[in-house]
């Protein structure tokens, strides 16, 4: 059985203006302060000589390495980004970057917002527009029903409440 993997499919390019500013704070931080720190200390491992058996030398390589991918990413990422600023013209309708309160049924309600793949934070209840709930929400309004197949079951979500801040 060989390595290899089928790729990804990319999230998609939306982002809020708060999303799209901590990738590009992420972006600087990484290269104009991070990387340079770990370069001087891979550097000084390198110096102290024999590199097979030098624990410092191997642990900044392979830091190094993890900070050179994710700024390949983030410079990738911040090339495609489409930055959505304002609310939809119908503001009753589900779309990027809307709040939305569910009520499962016997259930307590939850609210969500729905965000890009590169802000979700589910302590926020950001949730990616790429995800199942997202997706069985869009272009839906108040009052109106979907069912989401969640990994533990099938529930079953009512449209509470629609909100764009």
């Amino acid at each position: 059985m060989g390595r290899w993997r089928a790729p990804v499919k990319p999230g998609s390019p939306y982002i809020t203006p708060a999303g799209a500013k901590k990738l590009k704070e992420e972006l600087i931080y990484l290269w104009k302060t991070l990387r340079p720190e770990v370069v001087r200390a891979l550097s000084a491992a390198a110096a102290e000589g024999d590199r097979s058996e030098n624990a410092e030398y191997i642990y900044r390589k392979k830091q190094l390495g993890e900070i050179d991918r994710r700024l390949r990413y983030l410079s990738k990422r911040v090339d495609v980004i489409k930055i959505v600023d304002r609310p939809p013209a119908d503001i009753s309708i589900i779309r990027f970057g809307a709040w939305v309160t569910l009520q499962e049924q016997g259930d307590a309600s939850v609210t969500y917002r729905i965000v890009g793949v590169d802000e979700t934070d589910a302590s926020q209840g950001y949730i990616s527009i790429d995800s199942p709930v997202a997706l069985a929400l869009l272009g839906r309004t108040v009052g109106q029903s979907t069912a989401v197949e969640l990994p533990e079951h099938r529930a079953r979500f009512k449209i509470t409440a629609i909100r764009y801040s």
